[in-house]
């Protein structure tokens, strides 16, 4: 198990010494028998449940087991924003406690996760999208969360080089949150890895989980392809497969899965310090460190597993990037990659037990996933570990789509690929 701490003695010591003496982040663990809890997916809600399961409930027999390696699925394949800008009671508590524990990252896991608070500017375009965004605002400063609403001076002497002149959708002002930006999602996954690691949480990668043994209505282990693991308590954190996992233990989720496409450009001197995300169309923008221009937009909008898109897609994207930013235009797009999203009826993500005793889910992200890591990691420690659920988390039941308790923050009704 590795035991040494990053700090800045090791790296000048390792600088001395040709970069030597690094030891793996975290050990390639092979299975135990049985452990206490078992985790199903090691990208970063997996691995952010077993390292607060370890750290503040003091389970420590926990094994993550990842069909690929750690940080394959859509943890390395997002645009790396996180925010708080929610509107609904039932989100706005939680993702303003992500981004808390966004804030203190670092220093906790011991890890440069390069969070990046640079900043986020929603654009509106029209008096209607206007007051829309002040209710927005002021729901999040009802919650203590920080939001302003800008004018279009305000946004003009942020990004004076928006297309604000001869637009088809002219720029009217914005609400900004000043605390949310970017995090490099890469090392968010090695970052609760090797923090988890540390703690004695085994991580299990090249193997796949295959079917659950269910005695008498309770978990008792899940089989893989490196054979069976007993286990008390299992949960799931699968992303974009989670209905597929569900299915092997006889669950129906409502949930579909749908490909989300992202780019990035060739690397260009820094044009954006925040980012920025399009009003009139699904468009959001930021320029990495390495400065590669870093956007997405909608869904391909049919079920899918694969993790790549389609033309239409990228055409649609693009039309939305030049209406916004038309200088970008000469700038050469590099690659795309796709994320399979987990996608709710409402929305809203559930964080919640099961039918079957011992089973827990966490599941329905949609486009929430990556700035949710911390805080789902931690609300579902909390519930694997009191069997109830956390504060902030209370809403997200897996049965309020029975109930009619839908936590729907765009509006758009149970129809998935909307939201």
């Amino acid at each position: 198990m590795a035991s040494n701490r990053y700090s800045i003695l090791p790296v000048l010591l390792e600088a001395f010494r040709g970069q030597t003496g690094w030891r793996p982040a975290w050990r390639k663990a092979t299975p135990k028998p049985a452990y206490d809890v078992v985790l199903v997916g090691a990208g970063g809600h997996g691995l952010a449940t077993a390292y607060y399961l370890a750290k503040r409930y003091g389970i420590k027999n926990i094994a993550v087991v990842e069909k690929g390696w750690v940080g394959s699925g859509n943890i390395g394949r997002n645009t790396t924003i996180v925010r708080s800008n929610y509107l609904l009671p039932g989100n706005v508590p939680f993702y303003e406690t992500s981004m808390k524990l966004w804030e203190g990252l670092e220093q906790d896991i011991n890890y440069n996760a390069m969070v990046s608070q640079r900043g986020i500017l929603n654009l509106y375009h029209s008096d209607g999208q206007r007051d829309s965004y002040a209710r927005r605002g002021n729901s999040m400063r009802m919650h203590g969360v920080d939001a302003e609403l800008l004018d279009d001076e305000g946004v003009r002497a942020m990004y004076p080089w928006l297309n604000f002149n001869d637009a088809r959708f002219p720029i009217k002002g914005g609400l900004l949150q000043k605390r949310g930006g970017t995090v490099r999602h890469d090392a968010v996954a090695w970052g609760y890895a090797r923090a988890a690691d540390q703690l004695g949480v085994d991580i299990i990668e090249n193997t796949e989980v295959t079917g659950f043994r269910i005695d008498n209505g309770r978990i008792s282990g899940v089989e893989t392809s490196s054979g069976f693991i007993a286990a008390k308590k299992v949960g799931l954190t699968c992303a974009g497969n989670s209905s597929r996992v569900a299915a092997l233990a006889g669950l129906n989720l409502p949930i579909e899965s749908h490909v989300l496409q992202a780019f990035v450009s060739e690397g260009i001197k820094p044009f954006i310090d925040g980012v920025v995300t399009f009003g009139a169309g699904h468009f959001y923008i930021s320029q990495s460190d390495k400065g590669g221009l870093v956007f997405g937009g909608d869904l391909d909008g049919y079920n899918s597993y694969a993790q790549r898109g389609n033309l239409p897609v990228v055409e649609d994207v693009i039309e939305g990037g030049m209406a916004l930013m038309p200088r970008i235009g000469r700038v050469r797009l590099l690659r795309s990659w796709g994320g399979i999203m987990d996608m709710s009826m409402d929305g809203s993500p559930i964080i919640d037990q099961t039918p079957i005793n011992g089973l827990y889910i966490n599941a329905g992200w949609c486009y929430g996933g990556f700035k949710a890591t911390p805080a789902s990691g931690l609300c579902f420690a909390h519930l694997i570990a009191k069997n109830e659920p956390h504060e902030v988390a209370r809403s997200y039941r897996l049965d309020r789509f029975r109930t009619g308790h839908m936590i729907d923050e765009k509006g758009m009704g149970n129809q998935p690929n909307l939201h």
